[in-house]
């Protein structure tokens, strides 16, 4: 029998404050409706200095030892995929290994390529336990991010942070991978970048969407391909994506899932066996609303709260489709696609599991949401133009963690 890995459990952290996206319309001279119906955004999650990278992966990694009874001395590998690291050398992993008192027996490392950098830490963790070298041992690899565009710039309504912790094991309760079917797309591109030194991306927004959708055909034919050719999918009446119970996007805003799940459609409409039909009629029906709703639309739920988390966002849609769904979907397979500027894209597949409804309600995301604290855009603004290096003097909340001192470049943290 072929070795079960995916996904176990996972566990989130947000920032501890957010802003309303009507109130940030509104103070922007902006119809709200550009925010709410443009980008699909409801709120924005507001970290302060305090709230870096490294307290957030240690907060969602705390958040999930302990929801889920987690032994840490069963853990072999930690990856932190981050784009938002602290050190050109030190890795987040070591400091969420440090906090958390973790076993030094334990592979720890960074993955960075933008918003893939969790996905390329799963896979890595993925392959590592299917091919025996774990020797029975999970791993831990935490998506996490703090997306910064600065005040009144075009990309300020999309910003927002957090991280998502997900275990990885051969007890796949949320999501057990369809280990070999992926499908990849990389290329060399200017689509979006932080030089050395910036706080704030650069952006070229259009031309990221291109690259986005480019990467999204080369991957989703590449995983289709594999597919078929393990008889996963089938063509027939019904397109190969259309088997999919539900697909999954990265979302740097949630209007982008739309224009994704119409490319994907569209790959299909285009290369589907002994169909007739013009490109125009095949646009048209790639845009189907209904199939939109049936397969993506649930999962933006936290997303849509939350904002851009960079490489975590794909991981929220995750947990925002299973907290709602998680009971319907147990025996169901999904797609997932994770997009990375610069740039590479990958789509996946796997199975819902039997456990994935207990281990939601395990996870209790409502409750990490319900913590945080509404704030005017004056506060926002506020926090915003603090300096990166000087966190304000705040305690952390039980079993979170937070930046509290910059010494000698020495990073100190309190909480736990």
């Amino acid at each position: 029998m072929k070795k079960q890995v995916g996904i176990e459990a996972l566990a989130i952290a947000v920032p501890r404050r957010y802003v309303d996206i009507e109130d940030l319309a509104r103070a922007r001279g902006v119809e709200p409706a550009k925010y709410t119906a443009g980008l699909g955004a409801k709120e924005m999650a507001v970290a302060d200095p305090g709230e870096d990278s490294v307290a957030l992966a240690a907060s969602a990694a705390s958040r999930l030892i302990q929801r889920h009874g987690v032994d840490p001395s069963r853990v072999g590998m930690l990856v932190v995929g981050t784009e938002t690291g602290v050190d050109h050398s030190k890795a987040v992993s070591s400091h969420v290994q440090g906090l958390l008192k973790l076993p030094r027996t334990m592979r720890t490392f960074d993955a960075q390529h933008a918003c893939y950098g969790g996905t390329a830490g799963l896979m890595a963790a993925t392959e590592w336990i299917a091919s025996g070298a774990g020797a029975g041992r999970s791993a831990i690899v935490v998506c996490s991010d703090i997306a910064r565009y600065g005040l009144n710039t075009a990309g300020e309504p999309t910003q927002g942070g957090g991280a998502v912790a997900l275990l990885v094991s051969e007890q796949p309760d949320l999501l057990a991978l369809d280990i070999g079917l992926n499908g990849v797309s990389s290329m060399d591109v200017y689509d979006f970048w932080r030089p050395l030194g910036r706080r704030e991306a650069v952006v070229d927004g259009h031309y990221s969407i291109n690259c986005y959708l480019d990467a999204l055909s080369g991957a989703y034919r590449g995983w289709r391909e594999r597919a078929l050719a393990h008889e996963v999918v089938r063509w027939g009446e019904t397109l190969p994506g259309e088997q999919l119970a539900r697909i999954l996007y990265h979302v740097p805003f949630c209007k982008m899932a739309r224009k994704a799940h119409t490319q994907l459609r569209l790959c299909d409409l285009e290369d589907a066996p002994g169909r007739e039909s013009t490109p125009a009629a095949r646009e048209e029906a790639a845009k189907s609303p209904a199939s939109y709703e049936a397969q993506v639309a649930s999962s933006l739920g936290l997303n849509a709260r939350i904002g851009n988390v960079y490489t975590a966002s794909l991981y929220l849609a995750l947990a925002g489709l299973l907290q709602g769904e998680g009971a319907e979907l147990a025996g169901k397979r999904i797609g997932l696609l994770s997009y990375g500027s610069g740039c590479c894209a990958e789509f996946y597949s796997g199975v819902v599991g039997e456990g994935a409804a207990r281990r939601m309600a395990q996870t209790d995301v409502e409750a990490v949401l319900a913590k945080r604290e509404r704030v005017s855009v004056e506060e926002y603004e506020r926090i915003m133009k603090l300096p990166s290096d000087a966190p304000e003097p705040l305690t952390p909340a039980p079993g979170e963690f937070r930046l509290t001192e910059i010494r000698e470049h020495r990073r100190l943290y309190a909480g736990g």
